[in-house]
């Protein structure tokens, strides 16, 4: 496929699907990202041949030659929405065109070859549509979508591949944090960093979150949830967390996030709150905020809020912070009003409950 050519998708049904009632089962606590449809899409692409063989079929096993060149070069992005089941029956999605357009960017920065936008989102409806009954009913519940994209030809060599597999696979999904909407505690990382100006930081590829790993196991041993890491220049500044981005709420009413700078990944959701807060009549920045200036903040009052944001997570208030020679609380360790205030407005557009001004919302079905 190129150009304006359109791709044409084969459907091949699963012949043995899951049950009605095993897969009711399954939806009552599926949990985030270990339940899985019945069906999965992909598509292939050649140097020379572009875009082809486009499938919805059984979700199996992808065979991989030991050879193949994301296993040794890691040529790989991925990307991650949901689709909604709302009030009146219907199944949306939300800002769907807005991760087409940074999966494009994710692969120019990987060297990869483009995803037409058009076959992108089709991608995503055409499996919403054969899977639209695993879509959990329950308040919270959505379907998680993963398209993703991966360098598939055989070859020992550094350079582009000339062969990639893209496939987009569906989980439904419950709450994120297993604590639900509760305040998290989070490591700021004495040691490491997510990403340097000039890296990936700014591309949705499997590299960044691997490099985050060791730092979220350190959290974790910390007795917090979430790692968040500092500038990798001057290890003062506030980047973002091991998977989202990241606001803070003075109390003079001013919302402030780090900016886009090439080492932080242009969130969703993050563009959506920025909108959603200057519309409630917030002050709304994006400029950098040091460590130093956190701690003191919090610790003077003036810093009322803190929270993170992101697809999966959706909004989550940040309570307490732990870094080595220390710890301390954000607004008492409570969730905050102008924290689950824009949390219940974004919620609520995503689910359409109310009015969607910006059209972010896509109906599927």
């Amino acid at each position: 496929m190129s150009g304006g050519d359109k791709l044409d998708f084969e459907i091949r049904p699963n012949p043995a699907p899951v049950s009605a009632a095993d897969r009711a089962a399954l939806l009552a606590n599926p949990g985030f990202g270990r339940v899985f449809t019945d069906h999965m899409v992909t598509i292939r692409y050649a140097d020379g041949k572009g875009w082809y063989d486009a499938r919805v079929e059984a979700r199996a096993p992808i065979p991989m030659d030991p050879a193949a060149a994301v296993l040794h070069y890691a040529q790989e992005i991925f990307e991650g929405l949901k689709a909604y089941r709302t009030g009146d029956g219907s199944v949306t999605m939300f800002r769907p065109e807005a991760n087409a357009a940074r999966f494009v960017a994710s692969a120019r920065r990987l060297a990869m070859p483009e995803l037409p936008p058009e076959t992108f989102l089709e991608s995503l409806r055409r499996l919403v549509e054969i899977d639209r009954e695993w879509i959990p009913e329950h308040e919270d519940g959505s379907l998680y979508l993963r398209p993703f994209m991966f360098a598939s030809e055989v070859f020992l060599g550094v350079r582009p591949a000339n062969e990639y597999l893209y496939c987009v696979i569906a989980s439904p999904a419950g709450a994120y944090f297993a604590g639900g909407v509760k305040p998290v505690t989070v490591w700021v990382s004495p040691d490491y960093t997510r990403a340097a100006p000039g890296g990936t930081g700014a591309a949705k590829c499997g590299g960044n979150y691997a490099t985050s790993l060791a730092a979220q196991a350190e959290a974790i041993e910390a007795g917090c949830d979430q790692v968040v890491f500092l500038d990798a220049v001057e290890r003062r500044f506030v980047d973002e967390l091991g998977g989202m981005n990241v606001f803070f709420v003075y109390d003079d009413g001013t919302v402030v996030t780090p900016p886009l700078s090439g080492t932080i990944l242009p969130g969703i959701t993050r563009d959506a709150i920025l909108m959603l807060a200057g519309e409630a009549g917030h002050t709304v920045r994006e400029s950098p905020v040091s460590f130093a200036d956190w701690q003191a903040d919090a610790a003077s009052g003036r810093l009322r809020e803190v929270f993170a944001c992101g697809t999966a997570a959706v909004i989550t208030p940040i309570g307490g912070v732990r870094f080595p020679d220390g710890e301390f609380l954000i607004g008492g360790g409570e969730p905050g009003r102008t924290t689950m205030a824009l949390r219940q407005k974004l919620v609520d557009i995503q689910r359409g409950r109310t009015a969607d001004p910006h059209h972010w919302v896509t109906r599927v079905l």
